[in-house]
């Protein structure tokens, strides 16, 4: 006969210890109401991600205007994306997550879009217009 670490039989019989409780793993729902156990502090919301968006166009459109020809414009456009990319960082982790996401996508859209006019200048030319 051997014994479990409770001093009992390994078999079940009438000398046998009940098995320990079980702590609930969550899976499934109790009877009791569970709050969530964290809370987000700055929700991302639909307005938030627009009027992030509404300001990054307005920063990225003021930049590419400084720019006379197309190397110009790509310069600023990289330049004002990355100044608005640090300011979305901070906003990550000491602001508001919605604006954030709004400047982010606006960001990388408005890169993207550099990058489609420089690659379309130096298709059409031949020669790399950013030096």
């Amino acid at each position: 006969m051997t014994y479990g670490w409770h001093g009992g039989s390994e078999r079940a019989g009438p000398g046998a210890f009940p098995p320990p409780p079980r702590t609930p793993s969550g899976l499934f729902p109790s009877n009791a109401p569970i709050r969530p156990s964290y809370r987000e502090p700055y929700p991302v919301t639909g307005a938030g991600v627009a009027v992030g968006a509404l300001v990054a166009f307005a920063w990225l459109l003021l930049f590419g205007l400084l720019g006379r020809n197309v190397a110009g414009y790509a310069w600023w456009t990289l330049l004002a994306g990355g100044l608005a990319w640090v300011a979305a960082a901070v906003l990550v982790r000491h602001g508001d997550r919605g604006i954030a996401t709004g400047v982010a996508i606006v960001t990388a859209g408005g890169w993207s879009i550099a990058a489609a006019i420089v690659a379309t200048r130096w298709a059409q030319t031949g020669d790399w217009p950013l030096w």
